[in-house]
């Protein structure tokens, strides 16, 4: 994978401790400037449409579940947009208890949303859906398409049970780090940065 020149010189030390890591992945990602931020997320949005388009031939009546940006993650707003005008319809995750699985429930952007009880943007309708494919935020990843996200859980519970989604991580190349995964990880099919795929 090419790094760009901040992950290149931004990318954090490892080690085993988790924890650490995700502190300074976090860091790493909330130092980006505007610009560098705005430059990054339109190659990511190119490049998910991209990736959508293929997707899309051999899966034509799917459902793409997506993610409402927190803390700095990668912003696909307007690529959303997009893709609902063109007709495929998408999905955003809801929490009910920090032990649980995620759920999808349907999303059109422009949809009245509402807070839910962590603070994450959510559609103020509530009709459950199963996505095939999802796009799942990624506080840093491996070169194995381990993600590191948040340490709650919630994708890892999620994507336990089977048949699951096929998974594709969004992130900031700078997010590329060294670190081993746990025996309950699940690699994810592909990870989309703005430089490159895994």
């Amino acid at each position: 994978m090419m790094m760009s020149r901040i992950a290149c010189d931004a990318t954090p030390e490892s080690g085993n401790d988790k924890t650490l890591l995700r502190r300074a992945l976090l860091a790493v990602r909330r130092s980006l400037d505007g610009v560098t931020r705005q430059e990054w997320d339109a190659k990511l949005n190119q490049r998910v449409i991209e990736w959508t388009t293929q997707w899309r031939k051999t899966n034509p009546h799917s459902l793409l579940g997506v993610y409402w940006p927190i803390r700095g993650e990668p912003d696909l707003r307007r690529t959303y947009a997009t893709l609902a005008a063109s007709s495929l319809q998408l999905a955003l995750p809801v929490m009910f208890g920090n032990h649980m699985p995620l759920r999808f429930v349907a999303w059109i952007p422009g949809e009245a949303m509402q807070k839910d009880s962590f603070g994450v943007s959510i559609p103020a309708s509530d009709v459950a859906v199963s996505p095939t494919a999802l796009l799942i935020p990624c506080v840093g990843f491996n070169r194995h398409r381990i993600r590191l996200g948040y340490g709650g859980g919630f994708y890892d519970r999620t994507l336990a049970a089977e048949p699951h989604p096929q998974t594709i991580g969004i992130a900031y190349s700078c997010g590329l780090a060294e670190f081993a995964g746990a025996e309950h990880d699940i690699a994810l099919d592909a990870i989309i940065t703005e430089t490159d795929e895994l």
